[in-house]
């Protein structure tokens, strides 16, 4: 049976299923997809747990860009407003670590978090993100989201004619030199022991005026806490006020995993870029019951590209819930009691 209550603290309604303390969504990963996905559930009327592990992708970064009314904010002040909302209609956040998920016979999903705690929903969606695996060179990992870059679109105006070095590990860098050469003249390329580009390539390199260097990186040179140079094996020191680099992504896919959801190998223009779970546009993967949305699925998307995908994957969830009450409704199960309350007053 589904209860009606009222929150004294905010005046919102909320609904238990007070027998079987099944919540109507359960959303594993409390970033922007996580949360935007389920503040546009609790405005529903839905009962939606988000878990949060607290492991943010961006967590390294000191703002966020891209996000109009909002950028140059911290990525904290954007999570914290965003629990905020949410709890405000009645949903709840709790901090926790998803370990495994299962299908039962019902239907319904149980989740079992790390420290013993056993969820049960109708639903899942998994905003789990993911995980930069970033090149084995001393002090990359340090300054990653500092003076260590990946994304022209989140950090490029920052470093806005400054010198910038590109470490070669993959064939992306050839493109990721042309993309940074738009912010500024002075670009380096490390080939890092990656071969020389070829002839047409090396030509369009130097048309741009973006400069190669061959050897290896053996480190980054910092002082007074910021990047000012890259230090080859040979011992030699590039000027450079920042270093980007291309990161394997991939997706934070263990819950899933437990489902029996497979990941895919996300390619651009040949080359592997990472790992990413598949989904319809409605965000539903190969397990009916369970969704995805943000980095976990996309892994392209920038912070507002991940809020949004949160918001249009949960109004999907929802419409399938909808569905569900239906189906129940004409079988016979008791009616809704906020309608039974409304017909009373």
């Amino acid at each position: 049976m589904t209860r009606t209550s009222t929150t004294p603290a905010t005046g919102e309604i909320t609904h238990t299923d007070s027998t079987s303390g099944v919540h109507d969504v359960i959303v594993v990963g409390g970033g922007a997809a996580g949360l935007s996905g389920a503040l546009t559930l609790a405005r529903a009327r839905r009962s939606v747990l988000v878990v949060d592990a607290g492991r943010p992708r961006n967590a390294p970064a000191a703002h966020m860009h891209g996000y109009l009314s909002r950028d140059g904010e911290e990525p904290a002040g954007l999570l914290a407003a965003g629990r905020g909302e949410v709890t405000a209609y009645g949903g709840r956040v709790t901090q926790g670590t998803v370990e495994t998920a299962a299908r039962l016979a019902d239907g319904t999903f149980e989740v079992r978090l790390t420290d013993g705690r056993d969820l049960r929903a109708r639903r899942l969606l998994v905003t789990t993100g993911l995980v930069d695996e970033l090149p084995a060179v001393p002090g990359v990992a340090e300054r990653w989201g500092k003076d260590v870059l990946h994304c022209p679109y989140c950090h490029g105006w920052e470093v806005r004619d400054q010198a910038v070095g590109i470490l070669a590990t993959s064939p992306m860098a050839l493109h990721q030199a042309q993309m940074w050469r738009q912010w500024t003249d002075d670009v380096t390329l490390f080939l890092h022991g990656s071969p020389s580009p070829d002839a047409t390539t090396l030509a369009a390199l130097d048309a741009r005026g973006i400069t190669l260097v061959d050897g290896v990186v053996e480190s980054l040179d910092v002082q007074d806490g910021g990047l000012v140079g890259v230090r080859l094996e040979s011992g030699d020191v590039v000027p450079c006020a920042a270093l980007v680099v291309a990161p394997r992504f991939t997706a934070r896919s263990a819950v899933l995993e437990s489902l029996g959801i497979e990941t895919a190998e996300q390619v651009v223009d040949g080359t592997v870029v990472g790992t990413y779970v598949p989904a319809d546009p409605t965000g539903a993967t190969a397990l009916p019951g369970v969704h995805v949305a943000g980095n976990v699925t996309n892994l392209m998307a920038q912070v507002v590209g991940a809020a949004a995908a949160g918001v249009q994957v949960a109004a999907a969830i929802n419409g399938g819930l909808i569905a569900d009450d239906v189906r129940r409704a004409v079988a016979g199960h008791p009616a809704d009691t906020r309608q039974a309350s409304a017909d009373k007053g």
